[in-house]
């Protein structure tokens, strides 16, 4: 590390004063040393000024603190005292709308939270909640400064506060750029969403060592917290990406899909795709026969602004998709399950991460549209024993508590309890439509027969002739396309081909919902 010399004071006069600010701005600006530079960009890492540079509208970003630096003594501390103290603060533009920043300096103490770092995140944080603006933070530090002590683990207990204060207030998103141990971790854990890169980037409580130590595991750091574990196993990561500028130019992608805060309506954008635009691929893409499987991403391509959708967990709970999307240019947030993983079914992970973006949503006043093609919840020990009630009514908690607009369209299958949970109108929905093609019942044909024919079936010369006739006839009583619209539970039955249009105008009229929850201090969702 450099040792920072002395703020020099020579100058007796205003010009002298003015040119030994810019030389001290540009110290600043060019970070520790040349080398500690070539370091970071020979782990195919970016500085933290690169990186902001490419979060923000070129010539944006304005910096906050930059000659602030820490005043600990000790271990050396004191013959090291780098201006910016190892964080870049500050706000800029993203698309021409206010965006608060963070970026952790690793060539500055490994990036180390130290008491005076702390205050200039808790200072940008604060910054942001005030002005109603996006927060996104570029981690790639090294834990607690360990040579500030307690003064530095207390900087991390601020800002893990002011992350909830902020929760559903402002949009948070935590780009992780390098490694992020221990209680740091939380941090991401508590925001809106975390991007990773791969390689570069990963997230765990304990380190390999520790757990080696601990439990005999041996383990590498991508192997325990790396961003393919995240995005696939844990679920702790949104979205993977092989290097930086791709990870951040998505983050400004994903901003250009969200409102500021939670007072705003999501930004509207032209469109070029007619909103009576016709679907009639959709009348071959999904088979009305429920046993077999199609990629419902091929229906959401065909029903939104120019097939274009930011799939969120993507790789997490792949039997649920959930997805930011624009219709005649109005964002909406999609729920749908997907037939060709695990034939759709709700799951202990599919109904945490469709909960999550269904409470996402309704905290930014982006409307929800549910697909639905659901043939229940995954039955096993394995999933009883896990909370799959608890977990499982983390979504019908969701669904019942959201006020924004909520649109269901029943494709094909929607069986017993999951059909429920998935935003049907018993729980809310403002409205509910189906293709003909729809099989709205309890169970399946197949089950029900068994259970209500039982004794017949048993007592039949022909057990499986008398079976196949049971199940015919309670599809014929039962679960005939018209039958829930007959009783109301459905809306309408609609042309798949006209369900773009249908779901346009169904939000355009749904634009104006307001929708107040009993006056409470908050609820008490299902853990």
């Amino acid at each position: 590390m450099t040792v920072v010399d002395e703020v020099p004071t020579g100058a007796s006069d205003t010009r002298g004063r003015v040119a030994e600010l810019h030389a001290i701005r540009q110290r600043a600006r060019r970070g520790p040393s040349d080398r500690a530079t070539e370091a970071q960009h020979a782990k195919g890492k970016l500085t933290a000024r690169e990186r902001i540079e490419l979060l923000l509208d070129e010539g944006s970003f304005t910096e906050m603190e930059p000659l602030r630096r820490h005043r600990a003594t000790g271990f050396g501390l004191e013959a090291k005292k780098p201006y910016t103290d190892g964080v870049i603060t500050g706000w800029g533009t993203v698309h021409g709308r206010t965006v608060f920043v963070y970026a952790h300096d690793f060539r500055i103490f490994g990036g180390a939270l130290g008491e005076a770092h702390a205050q200039k995140i808790h200072k940008i944080m604060d910054k942001a909640i005030a002005a109603g603006a996006p927060l996104v933070s570029l981690n790639d530090g090294a834990g607690a400064r360990i040579q500030e002590g307690v003064s530095a683990l207390a900087g991390y207990g601020g800002i893990f506060q002011r992350n909830t204060r902020a929760s559903g207030v402002i949009p948070q998103i935590s780009v992780m750029l390098g490694p992020c141990a221990g209680g740091a971790a939380y941090s991401p854990a508590l925001t809106d969403f975390v991007f990773m890169v791969r390689e570069t980037s990963q997230m765990f409580i304990t380190g390999p060592d520790v757990v080696q130590a601990v439990t005999g595991e041996k383990v590498s750091q991508n192997g325990l917290g790396g961003a393919d574990v995240h995005a696939e196993t844990s679920g702790v990561c949104h979205f993977a990406y092989d290097d930086e500028q791709s990870c951040i130019e998505e983050v400004r992608y994903l901003l250009s899909l969200l409102p500021q805060n939670n007072r705003e309506n999501p930004p509207a954008a032209e469109t070029n795709d007619p909103a009576d635009r016709r679907g009639d691929v959709l009348l071959d893409l999904v088979p009305a026969d429920g046993n077999r499987s199609y990629d419902m991403r091929k229906v959401i391509e065909e029903i939104v602004d120019e097939g274009e959708f930011l799939e969120i967990h993507e790789r997490w709970a792949t039997n649920i998709i959930v997805a930011l999307a624009r219709l005649d240019g109005q964002v909406v947030g999609i729920i749908a399950n997907q037939p060709a993983s695990l034939a759709g079914v709700l799951d202990i992970e599919a109904s945490e991460k469709a909960a999550r973006f269904v409470q996402m949503c309704d905290a930014f006043n982006i409307p929800l549209v549910t697909l639905l093609d659901v043939p229940g919840f995954l039955p096993g020990v394995d999933q009883e024993h896990g909370g799959i009630i608890r977990h499982g009514a983390k979504l019908l908690y969701a669904y019942c508590n959201a006020t924004v607009p909520r649109i269901s369209l029943i494709l094909r299958k929607a069986y017993g309890g999951a059909y429920i949970v998935m935003d049907s109108q018993s729980i809310g929905a403002d409205l509910t439509y189906a293709w003909p093609t729809n099989e709205i019942a309890v169970m399946g044909a197949e089950g029900a027969a068994n259970v209500i024919f039982r004794k017949q079936i048993a007592e039949a010369d022909d057990p499986d002739a008398m079976r196949a006739a049971m199940v015919k006839e309670y599809k014929a009583e039962l679960m005939h396309p018209y039958y829930a619209a007959e009783r109301g539970l459905v809306d309408d039955v609609i042309d798949p081909a006209e369900t773009r249009e249908v779901l346009i105008r169904s939000l355009a009229m749904l634009r104006t919902k307001h929708a107040d929850l009993p006056s409470r201090k908050h609820g008490n969702p299902p853990q």
